[in-house]
């Protein structure tokens, strides 16, 4: 299993960010690379999402549910079919603001976007490849692209979230499991 785990601050109540990033189908409009989602539930736990990606000459609907929440802490999903891939929203209160917050800041919280996956366990026929173009050579191509789809969305997540652009440090961490 592959991990990728992208965190930083946020100027919010906890509460807030959790009820923001819940919403599942305003992730299209972070993603370079997810076109559309189509929501089949409440937005509870149960609730599955079909998410229309297009990279390079693919086009691929990844099938997620949403698997428990846990207000106003994470928010927890994985893949159901193709692969096998599961992570989660952490939120987590800050006792103090950080020394480089804004002026104008007066809470904060760290959020967490990690996401694990194993990229040898895709179902090849799921995909309508190029002649010529083998498996194995699109998931070394892909697994960078993730990398970057994950340090997007948590930055436009944050822009939305604060309304305002910022200069936003992210922590990045990569791992072989």
């Amino acid at each position: 299993m592959d991990e990728i785990v992208v965190t930083t601050v946020v100027y919010l109540p906890r509460e807030e960010v959790y009820d923001f990033l819940v919403d599942f189908p305003r992730y299209a409009n972070y993603s370079k690379h997810l076109k559309d989602v189509t929501q089949r539930g409440d937005g509870e736990a149960g609730t599955r999402y079909a998410l229309h990606f297009t990279w390079w000459k693919l086009n691929y609907t990844a099938h997620s549910k949403v698997t428990e929440l846990h207000p106003p802490d994470r928010i927890e999903w994985r893949i159901v079919r193709d692969f096998r891939a599961h992570g989660r929203w952490r939120v987590e209160e800050l006792d103090e603001l950080p020394d480089d917050a804004p002026e104008d800041a007066e809470t904060a919280c760290r959020v967490f976007f990690e996401v694990s996956y194993d990229a040898e366990s895709a179902d090849e026929s799921s995909f309508e490849l190029p002649r010529l173009v083998s498996f194995g050579w699109v998931i070394d191509k892909l697994k960078p692209v993730l990398e970057k789809e994950a340090e997007r969305i948590v930055e436009r997540v944050v822009e939305d979230l604060e309304g305002r652009r910022r200069r936003i440090d992210l922590s990045v961490d990569r791992r072989r499991k």
